[in-house]
Formats: structure tokens, C-alpha cells, sequence
């Protein structure tokens, strides 16, 4: 498609409005992953540190 100004693309042949909101909700989704999986990875590793120090108390005490 060729389109004669920035409007028109942003128009898409008047589907704009439902292109861009997909766009904008296919963004948001890949946030709220990226986010979600930090979050998880930081829970993780603070439970392993919780873990490892737990292990070297009962170690210390044999």
C-alpha cells in the first residue's frame, strides 16, 4: 500500500482505529509479560538465598 500523507497510514482505509488498538494492546501484553517474568525471577532467586541460608544452618549445627 502506498499512502499520500502520515494521516492516511495512520487511517489504514479507515481500519485504523482497530490496527492501532490491537498494536497498542499487543504492546501492553508484551509489558506486562516482561515485568511479570522479572518479578518472578527476582521472588526466585530471594527464595533460593532464603533456602541456601536455612541449608547452612542446619549444617552449621551438625
Amino acid at each position: 500500500m502506498n499512502w499520500e500523507s502520515p494521516s492516511q497510514f495512520f487511517a489504514m482505509g479507515g481500519h485504523g482505529p482497530y490496527i492501532w488498538a490491537s498494536f497498542g494492546l499487543l504492546l501492553l501484553f508484551i509489558l506486562i509479560e516482561v515485568f511479570s517474568v522479572r518479578k518472578r525471577r527476582k521472588d526466585l532467586i530471594r527464595r533460593l538465598k532464603r533456602l541456601m541460608q536455612v541449608q547452612a544452618k542446619m549444617v552449621e549445627k551438625e
